[in-house]
């Protein structure tokens, strides 16, 4: 198979035009259009249609080029093994929701990454769906997808669908978080009534695209309060919550480190049941490299020593 080829349907897809992909790879239409013609003659699919936008991948087509992008991530991360000095060297890409212990699994991860002089590290938040097509899209290595464990009969099979690894997972049930001088900290048992008195802070762009009415409405029954607030960004949460102390919110277990940073308090409630679930996802094609495994060695021990501070 010529890789060259690969790189050339990719990037038809990519522009959505012969045109303007043969424009971009600096060579006529003309050969753009025989290439393509040669590759779908050589795997025996058409790869494209053409549409009132230009060309489209066919069903088919869409499987073929998620592979194709997959095995030119890898072929240009072995390059860059003979290019540059693998001593010297990282590169790193994950997408992740909002968990402070994956951030602070991630800051252990990079103080062990210091003094590399070529480093190429990104990570993002944002939601579950999102993850999973950057990750199909090879836009981002690997990504850390959550869900609530009602919907795991939604997420499994889209991850088998998509073709999607997953590594590792991390069950648990959402704690809440305070002022270490709220009233609300100190009482004996935390009721849904006894927080019909506080202020909940909810994070306001956490609905799941695609998932059926059914589902989404379970899941706000579940945060429905009087008295909330919205908050869209990490900082402000943490400024609300130790400013106010009639403020709470529900979140992954944190580290102890982060909490007495930011004077929070954080409780079990076995009494309100609110099962989590965060899966750690990659393509089937992708392998992790020496720098992944750090990384979920780290994530691995951050949860270890949560778990135990429980």
């Amino acid at each position: 198979m010529n890789l060259t080829h690969l790189r050339y349907v990719v990037e038809v897809e990519r522009l959505g035009s012969i045109t303007k992909a043969a424009s971009a790879l600096y060579m006529g239409q003309p050969n753009l259009s025989k290439a393509i013609k040669e590759m779908e003659h050589e795997v025996g699919i058409p790869i494209f249609k053409r549409s009132a936008k230009g060309v489209v991948p066919t069903e088919k087509g869409k499987e073929f080029l998620q592979y194709a992008k997959a095995i030119l991530v890898q072929l240009d991360k072995m390059e860059a093994l003979y290019k540059d000095d693998p001593e010297d060297s990282v590169s790193f890409s994950l997408l992740l929701p909002r968990a402070s212990y994956i951030t602070h699994a991630f800051t252990c991860f990079l103080n062990k990454l210091s003094g590399r002089q070529d480093m190429d590290v990104k990570i993002k938040e944002t939601n579950s769906m999102d993850t999973i097509n950057a990750v199909v899209e090879c836009e981002y290595d690997m990504g850390i997808i959550r869900y609530p464990i009602a919907y795991e009969s939604f997420f499994l099979p889209l991850l088998e669908e998509k073709n999607l690894s997953v590594h590792s997972s991390w069950q648990y049930d959402y704690v809440l978080i305070m002022s270490a001088d709220s009233p609300l900290a100190q009482e004996e048992e935390i009721t849904e009534e006894v927080l019909e008195k506080y202020i909940e802070v909810l994070h306001g762009d956490n609905t799941v695209p695609n998932i059926s009415a059914v589902y989404q409405k379970k899941n706000a029954a579940l945060n429905r309060r009087r008295r909330h607030i919205y908050v869209y960004e990490r900082g402000s949460q943490f400024d609300i919550l130790s400013a106010c102390p009639e403020a709470y919110m529900w979140v992954s277990p944190m580290p102890r480190e982060i909490l007495d940073r930011c004077r929070l308090v954080q409780r079990s409630v076995p009494n309100i049941s609110k099962t989590n679930k965060d899966v750690l996802i990659y393509q089937s094609s992708y392998r992790l490299s020496a720098t992944d495994r750090m990384f979920i060695e780290e994530m691995d021990k951050v949860r270890q020593e949560i778990m135990q501070d429980l």
